[in-house]
């Protein structure tokens, strides 16, 4: 980039482009370092910048994109990127309103410049911290750490220009023993400095079952999820149901049912952006700002989310929340990426179980997919670190169990949340950096639906 700042690449780029058009440039700094048997197996570097090109014609969106950032390579990147849209616009005006206007969009604290100095040993060290806190367990650990810095930069013939830097840093532990039997924990920050790698892999730990696993019947149970079980539900909550696409189609989880109950009174949801304890952003991928919105609130659902695109199809008032993943939108819609879930009363995990004389604690699920997008009906595992509770008490550890059950049926079978939250987060990423995650306690639902 010869010195230039992501902005003044941006500026240059659009320069290059005819008609009404969006240059993104996104710079990418992280580390990544692989664990498995206790022992270091992969470490990976990235310090890379992509140049996006958005062009618009007569309502019809494309885009393409270039890792080079010469006159040449951007002139050609805009070149394809307008030609593809004006070979959709042969077909009719499409339905593309036009790029969103500036607009101020406030500064956040999502940013740490310690962090961002993406320091080896700070690898090293959390490697070494969760080594030893497994080791003191007699298990060995596997799993990954990880850290970035993403500096994103926009300008657009409609007058947007828009600088935004985060920071973002992962881990994640898996303790295992001799017989295969296995323990998950995770945390994820804005600074690095704030995982405590030997606490996450101390979690871990603590979740691996100790004698034999029994088995659990088909049928219905009393649930603690914990936070981490919490969240997966959450986020495809977050395309099934509040994805402005979905709804407008009539294909969402929400469809008909905005203004109505659709969950336990304790249940509040919104995407909060400037959450103490969640990744922020200043605007979304259009440079619309980001700010908080109210998704669900006392059970009873309220909005969804929308970028540019998916508020056309919406028609009427919509307008664009600030949740284009992409430049004029995708196919798959915009959704909340700052999920937060308040908190409730109970202490922890322990608490939330007390009431409980049969049931089932789930720490983690996994091969989750949706069965019926209009019903949010998800089906999946759990793992690492399921047991029952017999009596108020989490007691024997059972083998993992399918489940097929509804986010919002679980949502309204709600009885009780955790008075702690926290920030979880898948944090692997398998093409460009953009780190989410969703904030929220532990909860305890009146049923969860186990499969043969």
């Amino acid at each position: 980039m010869s010195g230039e700042r992501p902005l003044e690449l941006a500026e240059r780029g659009l320069g290059l482009t005819e008609g009404e058009a969006q240059v993104t440039v996104i710079r990418e700094r992280s580390l990544v370092s692989r664990f498995a048997r206790s022992h270091p197996t992969q470490a990976t570097r990235v310090d890379t910048s992509t140049v996006e090109v958005l062009c618009v014609r007569d309502g019809h969106t494309a885009a393409a994109s270039t890792d080079r950032t010469d006159d040449e390579a951007l002139v050609a990147a805009a070149s394809r990127a307008a030609a593809a849209a004006q070979a959709s616009a042969y077909s009719g005006p499409g339905s593309y309103p036009g790029l969103p206007g500036p607009a101020p969009a406030r500064a956040h604290e999502g940013h740490d410049p310690v962090t961002a100095r993406l320091d080896p040993t700070t690898a090293g060290r959390a490697l070494e911290a969760a080594f030893a806190a497994a080791a003191d367990g007699g298990l060995e650990a596997f799993g990954i750490w990880s850290a970035g810095a993403v500096e994103t930069a926009i300008a657009s013939s409609a007058g947007v220009r828009a600088t935004d830097s985060v920071t973002d840093a992962f881990a994640k532990v898996i303790c295992r023993d001799g017989e295969g039997r296995s323990g998950f924990a995770s945390d994820t920050a804005v600074r690095a400095a704030d995982i405590d790698v030997a606490a996450v892999a101390r979690r871990a730990a603590e979740r691996v079952p100790r004698g034999a696993l029994g088995d659990v019947a088909p049928g219905e149970y009393p649930v603690v999820l914990e936070a981490e079980a919490v969240g997966v539900l959450l986020e495809f909550l977050a395309w099934l149901g509040f994805n402005g696409l979905a709804h407008a189609e009539g294909r969402g989880a929400l469809s008909g049912r905005l203004g109505r109950r659709v969950a336990a009174p304790a249940v509040n949801l919104s995407d909060s952006p400037r959450f103490a304890h969640t990744l922020p952003r200043a605007f979304d991928a259009e440079g619309v700002p980001k700010a908080p919105l109210p998704l669900i609130q006392d059970g009873v659902a309220h909005r969804v989310v929308h970028d540019t695109s998916s508020a056309a199809v919406a028609g009427g008032a919509a307008t664009s929340t600030g949740h284009a993943l992409a430049a004029g939108g995708t196919s798959d819609g915009p959704v909340p990426t700052n999920l937060v879930l308040i908190g409730g009363g109970a202490a922890d995990e322990h608490e939330l179980a007390a009431p409980i004389e049969r049931g089932l604690y789930v720490a983690r699920l996994w091969y989750v997919n949706p069965v019926r997008e209009r019903d949010a009906l998800l089906t999946g595992m759990t793992r690492d670190g399921t047991y029952l509770i017999e009596d108020g008490r989490i007691t024997r550890p059972v083998r993992d169990v399918r489940f097929t059950d509804g986010v919002l049926r679980l949502l309204e079978a709600t009885e009780a949340l955790g008075a702690r939250q926290r920030l979880v987060s898948e944090g692997e990423f398998y093409g460009r950096r953009f780190a989410t995650g969703v904030v929220c306690p532990p909860l305890r639902a009146g049923g969860f639906r186990v499969n043969a």
